[in-house]
C-alpha cells in the first residue's frame, strides 16, 4: 500500500498521466542529449539515402548511409564510400552540414538561434547545453555559445580564404571556393573528410596545405574553453584594458599535454619511418608532424599511406588517437586533460604524495575519479569491439584494432579496412563512433536513468591488490 501512495500504479493513472508516462519531460538531461544526437543522425541518414545525394542517382544502402551520417555527426571521417566519387554535390553539401553540426554540437546551434531570435531558453535547455559541454559551467551559456559560433566562423573563414586562393591556381574559381570551404570546415571540426580520393597525399610536400590544415585543426582541437580565454585576453589588449589573470588550470594542462604528445609523436614517427628516395629530412619531418597532429587532434587527414607505415608508427598513432583532443573541442578521444590528470595521479602515487597538484592548484578527487572512469570505460569499449570484430570480420588483428580506436577516438584514420567491413562491423563501429562523440560516461548515465541515492552504508571490507 505504501508503494501505491508514493508511486502511481499504471492502472490508477489518469489519462493525462498515462499519456506523459514516456514523454520527453520524464527524460533526464543526459537522455535528452543522447536522443537529440540520435534523431540528428537518423535525419541525415534519410538525406543520404535520397537518390539525389548519390552521384549515380541511386539510393544508398541504409547501413552505409547510417555509417556516413554517424561518422559526420561524430566528426570521425571514416567512410565505406569514396566521398568525391560516390556523392553528388548535394550529397557532399549535406555531409558538410552534418560534420559542421557535429563539430560545434547541435546544442550550440540551438542556443545561438535562441540568442539570434531573442528567445528565452528554458532551464532544461540550459542543462542540456551544459551537459553537451561535458558538464562544464562556462558561466553564461548564451554568451559562451555565442563565442563558439563566432570563433568557428572566424577560423573556418580564414582557412577557407587561404585554401581557396591556393586552389584557384589549379581549379576554376567556384570549385576552388567550394574546396576551400569544405576542407576548412572539415579541418576545424576535425572531421577529416576530403574531396580528394587520397585525402591530402597529393599535397604531402606542400608547406601551405600542411600548415593551414594542421593549424586549423589545432585550433579546433584545443577546445572552446581555451580559445575563449585567449579571445578575452586579445580583447583586453586591443581595448587597452587591464590584462586579466593568467590562464586557468584547465588551459595550462590542455596546452602542456598537447605540446608534449605532439613532440613525442613527431619524434617517434620521424625516426620510425624508413627514408624513401627523393624525400629530404624537412619533407619527412613535415609528414611526421602532420600525421601526429592529424592523430592527436583527431582530424583524420593523411598525407602518407597509413597502411604502409611501420608497426612502431602505427602504435604511436593509435595512442595519439586514443588520447585525442581537449574537452569542449571539436575532437574526440579520452581528452588531453583526462590523460594529464591520470599521469599526475600516477606520479603522486609513486612519490607517495597525498594530494595531486598542478601549477599550485589541487586537482579535486571527483575529477580524478572521473578521469579513471573515462579511461576504464573506453578500454572496455575497445575490448568488446575487438572480441566481436575478430569474430565477424576477416581482417588482420592490427587493422581491426586500428579501426576500432580510430572510431572511438572520432579520428577517421584508416588502414583501408572500412570498406570491407560486414554490416555487423559497420553497425558496431557506428555505435562506437557515437559513444566516442557523446562520451562513455554520458551514455552510461543515460542508460542508467536517474540516480537513486542509498540511505545506508556498508562497513569497509578488506581487499588486497597489487
Amino acid at each position: 500500500m505504501e508503494w501505491l501512495i508514493t508511486e502511481k500504479h499504471p492502472a490508477l493513472m489518469s489519462r493525462e498521466d498515462r499519456g506523459t508516462f514516456f514523454s520527453l519531460k520524464r527524460l533526464s538531461t543526459r537522455q535528452k542529449l543522447v536522443l537529440g544526437y540520435l534523431l540528428t543522425i537518423l535525419a541525415f541518414t534519410g538525406l543520404f539515402m535520397l537518390p539525389v545525394s548519390s552521384a549515380s542517382h541511386r539510393s544508398q544502402p541504409f547501413i552505409d548511409s547510417l555509417f556516413v551520417a554517424t561518422s559526420g555527426i561524430s566528426t570521425t571521417g571514416l567512410t565505406p564510400v569514396d566521398i568525391s566519387r560516390d556523392y553528388s554535390l548535394w550529397g557532399q553539401i549535406i555531409l558538410l552540414i552534418d560534420f559542421q553540426i557535429g563539430g560545434i554540437g547541435y546544442m550550440a546551434i540551438v542556443v545561438w538561434l535562441a540568442v539570434f531570435l531573442k528567445r528565452r531558453l528554458s532551464i532544461k535547455s540550459h542543462l542540456v547545453a551544459t551537459e553537451s559541454l561535458a558538464g562544464a559551467q562556462p558561466g553564461n551559456n548564451r554568451y559562451f555559445f555565442r563565442n563558439v559560433i563566432a570563433l568557428t566562423i572566424f577560423f573556418e573563414f580564414t582557412a577557407a580564404v587561404i585554401l581557396a586562393a591556393f586552389w584557384a591556381r589549379h581549379f576554376p574559381l567556384p570549385k576552388a571556393l567550394y574546396f576551400g570551404i569544405f576542407h576548412s570546415v572539415s579541418a576545424f571540426c576535425t572531421a577529416g573528410f576530403s574531396l580528394f580520393s587520397d585525402s591530402l597525399a597529393s599535397y604531402q610536400g606542400n608547406l601551405l596545405i600542411n600548415a593551414v590544415i594542421s593549424v586549423t585543426s589545432l585550433f579546433g582541437a584545443i577546445g572552446f574553453f581555451v580559445l575563449s580565454e585567449f579571445a578575452h585576453k586579445a580583447g583586453d589588449r586591443v581595448k587597452r584594458r587591464p590584462i586579466r589573470k593568467r590562464l586557468s588550470t584547465h588551459a595550462r594542462l590542455a596546452i602542456l599535454v598537447t605540446s608534449v604528445i605532439l613532440l613525442a609523436g613527431t619524434a617517434v614517427i620521424y625516426f620510425s619511418e624508413s627514408r624513401s628516395e627523393g624525400s629530404g629530412a624537412f619533407q619527412r619531418l613535415m609528414a611526421s608532424l602532420f600525421q601526429t597532429i592529424s592523430a592527436s587532434t583527431t582530424d583524420g587527414f593523411n598525407t602518407v599511406n597509413i597502411a604502409g607505415m611501420s608497426i612502431t608508427s602505427l602504435i604511436m598513432i593509435m595512442m595519439l588517437m586514443f588520447i585525442g583532443a581537449s574537452p569542449g573541442s571539436t575532437g574526440g578521444g579520452i581528452k588531453t586533460t583526462t590523460f594529464g590528470v591520470i599521469a599526475l595521479s600516477i606520479k603522486s602515487q609513486i612519490m607517495s604524495q597525498k594530494n595531486i597538484n598542478f601549477f599550485k592548484h589541487q586537482i579535486p578527487d571527483e575529477v580524478i575519479r572521473r578521469s579513471y572512469l573515462i579511461l576504464s570505460l573506453s578500454i572496455s569499449v575497445v575490448i568488446i569491439d575487438m572480441l566481436i570484430l575478430s569474430r565477424t570480420e576477416d581482417i588482420p588483428f592490427l587493422s581491426i584494432l586500428f579501426e576500432t580506436i580510430s572510431a572511438l577516438g572520432n579520428t577517421g584514420l584508416s588502414m583501408g579496412a572500412t570498406s570491407s567491413l560486414s554490416w555487423v562491423g559497420k553497425l558496431l563501429l557506428c555505435v562506437t563512433m557515437f559513444i566516442g562523440r557523446v562520451g562513455p560516461i554520458t551514455i552510461g548515465l543515460a542508460l542508467a536513468g536517474e540516480r537513486k541515492p542509498a540511505h545506508f552504508q556498508y562497513a569497509d571490507g578488506e581487499i588486497f591488490t597489487g
